[in-house]
């Protein structure tokens, strides 16, 4: 076999040739050490790398009401009937803030291709065959007469499906929204929507719109499915969102404002995403905010995969590595009145302002929101001042919230340290901890957590992910190297699960042709998604958490990088089993006795969930999405006692049932 190349989670049988000392790892099933919380494993949800829109976002019309900084981006003329003021941009500011452009389009063609418009989509549209597309517009007819013709078309302007759309005349000249669909007769993941004006008219469009059918639950204007599989798939304890950077902005004007993402899409008031120029390397000019993924849509996500809510909200203060504003004390008021009519919104009853307003758009039983995030990644003495004003409130109206405090931007150092003590001798309800780092940090710190305060503060490790390169370097790979640290790393977070209730890795998502940070959980084109090494790293663990932690040693020792290993263990009272997770960070086999200790009953067979790889190098793609995926095999028991072989650089999931 090749040295450090060779990737295996656990075998029944020893690999001839080799004659490694044997291991003895004792686990006591009867010593519980604590509860593990059910928010152990969860989602952090940014808007980066294209994650809402373009990603789990369906729509596919980028710009779809013209209110980027350029109005007419990812748009296009075609034909050459167009004279000069046939297409005007017109801006009604005064009348509707939050979505104040349209288009006003004068036709004179006498047939269709001689006017028209064309969409680009988010680096186009994918289309799948046999699906079908909802397109709708707003409009008002100012001058009877015109016919949309809809188009889907592909790379080469082949016809993949199209419809057609006769605007219907209105007296008053109201705002109308009309809606056709049609189906796909053939994949194509790069096509555009051609919209081509025929005959004699004066036409306002606005909120031109293309969504699959085939969305999450089939909801119209939804998310796009696969994407959401992938998350349900995690069984995931929460989902943070909506960030990240994005809840802070560029300066408090570009912050995140969750009254403006709820109630109907097309009032819901568009900004650029702070991600559209932040790095030099990745710029992308046309990453915007629709917010057609809202507050709303985001509780209902966390519905829909069984995960509890975690917003987080600004703490006026916009991001400090970019302008650093904060808003003034005495103007503070209206931030902290934001989050008391969130806590409304998500949990009162309809009889509420804000309850009121969660079951007109359809859901008129709570949320039951049970935490709250205050700041992301925010520090400094600015910070702690705000978050007084916060907990005051908040406390005083709502006592049973968790309230989620940011410790900085790094684990250790002056800024931690200051927020660390602080947030401490306020008894901050959570900690979030953030740590972007080289695999050998994740692995030196296996034993972070071994030393806190059990009675004190609890830790979310909000956002973590081992880099291969360095933090913001574009050569980042989610490779299997990264997805093993961090796999010893969350042995270290189970065994001290009586501290550490939640964690997360990050960032979720990533369009391969439109991230800006790497590396990421889940990558997606137009048509496909898969999951990296991490991701079922993170998938192993959440899906066998188990209830309790109990002890797990070897030479009387926790491990946490004793001959390099690393292990957890825990109980599932609810399906009865013992769950043991080990890593083996070496490039040498460790062939090792697993003792299960009290446990009245054991099975004679349990289960070993393998994941392999070539090499530490090993990644997965869109084209090989399981190169390196779990496989579960049996295992058996000779008494209390399994012998195993662990393979060099793996990670091991073993289940026996206590039945």
């Amino acid at each position: 076999m090749k040295k450090g190349f060779i990737i295996c989670i656990i075998t029944a049988c020893i690999i001839a040739g080799n004659s490694y000392a044997q291991q003895s790892i004792v686990v006591k099933v009867d010593a519980v050490k604590s509860k593990i919380q059910p928010t152990m494993w969860g989602i952090f949800f940014e808007d980066i790398n294209l994650g809402a829109d373009g990603g789990i976002y369906a729509e596919l019309v980028k710009n779809r009401s013209f209110e980027f900084a350029t109005p007419l981006m990812g748009w296009k003329l075609q034909g050459n009937n167009f004279k000069e003021g046939d297409l005007l941009v017109q801006n009604r500011q005064e009348l509707n803030a939050a979505n104040p452009r349209y288009i006003h389009v004068t036709s004179h063609s006498s047939a269709k291709g001689q006017q028209g418009i064309t969409n680009e989509g988010f680096r186009g549209m994918g289309i799948k065959k046999g699906v079908g597309y909802d397109f709708s517009v707003l409009y008002r007819l100012q001058k009877p007469g015109v016919k949309l013709n809809i188009d889907l078309v592909d790379s080469t302007g082949k016809v993949l499906g199209s419809a057609s759309l006769i605007p219907a005349a209105n007296q008053n000249k109201d705002w109308k929204k009309q809606s056709v669909s049609f189906t796909a007769n053939a994949t194509e993941p790069k096509a555009r929507l051609n919209i081509w004006f025929e005959g004699t008219g004066v036409i306002d469009l606005d909120m031109i719109s293309l969504f699959p059918k085939d969305t999450w639950k089939n909801r119209p204007g939804g998310m796009r499915a696969d994407m959401v599989q992938k998350l349900a798939d995690l069984k995931p304890g929460f989902i943070r969102f909506p960030g990240g950077c994005i809840v802070e902005g560029r300066d408090l004007a570009n912050r995140y404002q969750w009254k403006k993402t709820i109630g109907p899409v097309e009032e819901r008031h568009l900004i650029m995403n702070r991600w559209n120029t932040e790095f030099a390397h990745r710029p992308t000019p046309d990453y915007y905010q629709t917010f057609g993924l809202g507050f709303f849509e985001y509780f209902q996500l966390a519905e829909d995969i069984g995960a509890e809510p975690l917003p987080i909200l600004n703490a006026g203060m916009a991001c400090q590595f970019n302008t650093a504003e904060v808003v003034p004390m005495d103007e503070i008021g209206p931030y902290v009145q934001d989050a008391l009519d969130l806590i409304e919104f998500a949990n009162g009853n309809t009889s509420t302002k804000w309850g009121k307003v969660r079951a007109r758009m359809g859901h008129p039983a709570p949320f039951n929101l049970k935490m709250l995030g205050v700041g992301n990644e925010n520090w400094g003495p600015q910070y702690v001042e705000r978050l007084q004003a916060f907990t005051k409130a908040i406390k005083a109206k709502y006592p049973d919230i968790k309230l989620d405090y940011s410790s900085g931007t790094d684990p250790n150092g002056d800024r931690f340290d200051y927020l660390n003590n602080y947030l401490r001798k306020m008894k901050a309800d959570v900690i979030d901890e953030h740590y972007y780092r080289r695999p050998e940090w994740f692995l030196a710190n296996a034993k972070r957590y071994d030393n806190y305060d059990r009675n004190g503060s609890k830790i979310f490790a909000g956002e973590y992910a081992a880099q291969s390169d360095h933090t913001v370097s574009v050569n980042n790979k989610n490779n299997w190297e990264t997805a093993i640290a961090e796999a010893a790393f969350m042995t270290g977070m189970e065994r001290n699960a009586a501290v550490v209730h939640m964690a997360s890795y990050a960032p979720l998502f990533a369009h391969i042709e439109g991230w800006q940070w790497t590396p990421d959980l889940i990558w997606v084109d137009n048509l496909r998604s898969y999951g990296t090494p991490n991701y079922y790293v993170q998938k192993l663990f959440s899906n066998y958490k188990g209830t309790d932690v109990v002890s797990i040693s070897m030479s009387n020792e926790e491990i946490a990088g004793q001959d390099s290993l690393y292990a957890s263990a825990a109980i599932d009272k609810k399906s009865n089993e013992v769950i043991i997770k080990v890593v083996n960070a070496s490039d040498k086999q460790k062939n090792t006795t697993f003792s299960i200790e009290g446990a009245e009953k054991l099975a004679g067979q349990g289960s070993l969930t393998l994941l392999k790889g070539d090499s530490l190098q090993a990644v997965n793609s869109l084209e090989n999405p399981t190169a390196v995926s779990p496989v579960t095999k049996p295992v058996e028991l000779k008494g209390k006692n399994l012998n195993i072989s662990l393979e060099p650089y793996s990670f091991s999931v073993i289940r026996v049932s206590t039945k």
